[in-house]
């Protein structure tokens, strides 16, 4: 009897490549002519970044250098979503930044719904922040893999546990 393969489809970000552009962003910032004596910070807390500056200006070049140092680490932006500036009453800008971590819901199940709808042989379910999909053929498994590649779901998604 032929046992049934899987995979699961995830959207992580891997932290330790966010927090070493944290890093590299807070390095510039102190060596830039037009950080100098201006208040511009960075900082992570679990799955949000908190980015704050003397005003919007400042706040929307920390964004940028913050977007540059992510991409040159292989960080989706597509996984970030970036709230809106606020400003306080002593000028200051903050801003923040929520890092994705697994599938939200209505990103699962549209995957699942994409999958059902190419007419495979597979079989998709969402278990908690991931959906597996599983199938007797692991031909199916790869058309399946391939297919979701083509598409964008508004997240970056990684294949894992492929058995």
């Amino acid at each position: 009897m032929a046992k049934d393969s899987s995979f699961d489809v995830v959207s992580t970000v891997d932290l330790q490549e966010v927090d070493n552009a944290v890093d590299q962003v807070c390095r510039e910032v102190a060596n830039r002519f037009d950080f100098k004596g201006v208040r511009a910070e960075v900082t992570r807390d679990k799955e949000k970044l908190l980015l704050v500056g003397q005003d919007k200006n400042r706040l929307a070049a920390l964004t940028e250098v913050l977007k540059q140092k992510l991409i040159r680490r292989n960080v989706p932006l597509a996984n970030l979503t970036f709230g809106e500036p606020v400003e306080a009453a002593s000028g200051e800008a903050r801003l923040e930044v929520e890092i994705g971590m697994g599938l939200p819901e209505e990103t699962a199940k549209a995957i699942t719904k994409y999958i059902k709808d190419q007419k495979l042989k597979v079989h998709a379910q969402i278990q908690g922040d991931l959906v597996r999909v599983s199938a007797k053929s692991k031909d199916d498994l790869q058309a399946v893999i391939a297919k979701l590649k083509s598409n964008d779901f508004g997240r970056v998604l990684q294949f894992v546990n492929y058995r």
